[in-house]
């Protein structure tokens, strides 16, 4: 992990959003124009759901893009919970080709059969989130699934519910050709702050390869 991350500062969220949104939209024409199609891995949460509302937009053709899901809930698709459902509300993405993970197989089954899905596939780039413990995707501290190897694994005792979740693993992310962090509020100040510092296995988001990592933060994550 050579480098270091690209660092963006913006005045507050909606800022955050229209900068991931950008982002996005720019890499998903490069991808396109490299390789005929564009490969992306997106999350829940706050910051990630308006950027889906502002990214709809700024793709004019969908076609050729396939998105990927970085992590789910373990729930029904139709749950508001489900991320799958979070980008289907909030993402106008038509002819895109969706790979949603199939949670009726339960966590460890879904787990394996998205990696058999995605093996062979480099995703072009990553729309991540970070929690105030330092998480990522459903990557938590302490969680023996932080090191784990091949593409995605199932996660049981998540801290935050539901338990049960799939996720890509950090090699996997890593892979990407781009990474991107969104980061919003007064509430992650110090878990940026510490991502900032350098890489610590404690906090899951600082593991990411920083060569490949643009942070989008806003003024109250940031701080002084």
């Amino acid at each position: 992990m050579a480098g270091d991350l690209l660092l963006t500062r913006v005045g507050d969220v909606e800022a955050v959003a229209q900068r991931a949104s950008d982002v996005m939209a720019t890499a998903i024409d490069a991808a396109r124009a490299v390789h005929g199609e564009a490969h992306v891995a997106l999350s829940g949460g706050t910051s990630p759901r308006r950027g889906y509302q502002l990214l709809g937009s700024k793709v004019g053709d969908w076609r050729d893009v396939h998105l990927w899901f970085a992590d789910e809930r373990v729930v029904p698709r139709d749950s508001p919970e489900s991320n799958f459902w979070l980008v289907s509300e909030h993402l106008d993405a038509p002819d895109a080709t969706v790979h949603g993970v199939r949670t009726d197989l339960g966590a460890d089954g879904a787990a394996a059969a998205y990696a058999a899905e995605l093996d062979g596939t480099v995703l072009d780039v990553a729309l991540l989130g970070l929690g105030e413990d330092g998480h990522t995707v459903s990557l938590f501290p302490g969680h023996p699934q932080l090191r784990a190897g091949g593409i995605a694994v199932g996660i049981h005792d998540s801290p935050k519910p539901p338990p049960d979740r799939v996720t890509l693993t950090l090699d996997k992310l890593n892979e990407a050709r781009r990474l991107l962090l969104v980061v919003s509020g007064e509430g992650k100040r110090e878990a940026l702050a510490r991502l900032l510092a350098g890489p610590d296995e404690a906090l899951p988001g600082s593991l990411l390869d920083r060569s490949k990592l643009e942070v989008v933060a806003d003024e109250a994550a940031l701080g002084g």
